[in-house]
């Protein structure tokens, strides 16, 4: 087998295992029931964004994939920014009901 085919196959593995990891200490690590309900929320809308950008990746002829870029750098820290702002405004609201 060839040696880059091989790291291909072991880099998918570990970033999947990576992803998934990342995935169960970020929902593991809420600190209550409305809050672990949108991590796993967006944990899912994340997971199905991913699949699509690689997908598309995958399917795409050159040079279109590499437009895909351009809505992916823009989406995605939008997204985190506004995630992270939503997570820590149900936190707070958790913490106030105690």
């Amino acid at each position: 087998m060839n040696i880059g085919i091989i790291g291909g196959i072991i880099g998918g593995v570990l970033g999947l295992m990576g992803g998934l990891f990342g995935t169960y200490c970020s929902i593991k690590n809420t600190k209550g029931p409305n809050e672990k309900s949108f991590m796993i929320k967006a944990s899912i809308i994340a997971w199905i964004g991913i699949i699509i950008f690689l997908t598309l990746m995958l399917l795409l002829p050159n040079p279109y994939r590499f437009f895909l870029w351009i809505p992916y750098g823009i989406i995605l820290p939008i997204a985190i920014i506004k995630g992270n702002k939503t997570q820590a405004k149900i936190r707070q609201e958790e913490s106030n009901k105690k």
